[in-house]
């Protein structure tokens, strides 16, 4: 993907339940909260994220172009048009997308890796299909119950569950995880430190804008119901400020 020197900066922009960070007459990015499905049709609830964003813009349609689980928080971009989302799925189909994760998870990881599993494409039937994440290990503290290593995650492909099922294959599984991770450690995990939640958190997403093909480069800051109990487990701020740039990466 060609890097732009150009900048986009968060809009300030927020409506209950909808933290907006990218707006323009194409796209819309906004930064998910845990807890919020993206679509009803995901879900049984009522409370979904593509009604926040109708109910924000005064439209009857927005376009979702991925998705995140209903326990993940972070970026989240929609097309504004029906052929502004045809032009945007090819990037995502194509895995030509950018994305990157923040994930608390159980043990000292690897200091770094790549994981190439074939995994179900709906899950826990259907088809294997190929997919691919990278990773980084960030920090690793004497956390109690267990140890527990911040990571950041890249996933080139776009399998359910790709991250969370990812990481348990390396026994690693993500602190707060009710499908793959340990409820006796999910539990102590919010008695000690206050984590309700998934500590899985969709960071940064870089696309080539449909219009200018310009990369638009968005970034999701952590939402506190993860940050906070991130500092009382002793990870300092600055280790989960911000995603990764490339060149850091490369060092």
């Amino acid at each position: 993907m060609n890097r732009s020197d150009e900048s986009h900066p968060n809009d300030t922009e927020t409506e209950p339940r909808l933290h907006i960070l990218y707006r323009d007459d194409a796209l819309l990015a906004v930064s998910k909260p845990s807890g919020l499905s993206v679509h009803r049709g995901w879900d049984d609830t009522e409370d979904v994220l593509v009604q926040h964003v109708r109910d924000f813009l005064g439209v009857r349609k927005v376009y979702p172009l991925h998705r995140l689980d209903r326990a993940t928080s972070g970026v989240l971009l929609f097309a504004l048009e029906s052929d502004i989302a045809h032009q945007m799925s090819d990037q995502f189909v194509q895995h030509r997308v950018e994305k990157r994760y923040l994930a608390l998870v159980r043990g000292v990881a690897p200091e770094r890796g790549r994981i190439d599993k074939p995994l179900r494409k709906n899950g826990k039937t259907g088809d294997f299909v190929d997919a691919s994440t990278e990773f980084r290990r960030l920090a690793t503290l004497p956390t109690l119950p267990r140890e527990t290593s911040l990571v950041e995650v890249r996933p080139f492909s776009g399998r359910l569950h790709q991250v969370r099922r990812h990481m348990k294959s390396l026994n690693h599984p993500l602190i707060g995880d009710a499908n793959y991770g340990k409820g006796d450690i999910n539990r102590d995990m919010r008695a000690r430190y206050g984590l309700q939640r998934l500590a899985l958190h969709a960071w940064g997403l870089t696309v080539s804008h449909p219009q200018t093909g310009n990369d638009l480069r968005l970034v999701a800051p952590i939402p506190e119901d993860l940050a906070f109990p991130l500092q009382r487990m002793g990870y300092p701020r600055e280790v989960f400020g911000s995603p990764i740039s490339t060149e850091e990466r490369a060092d």
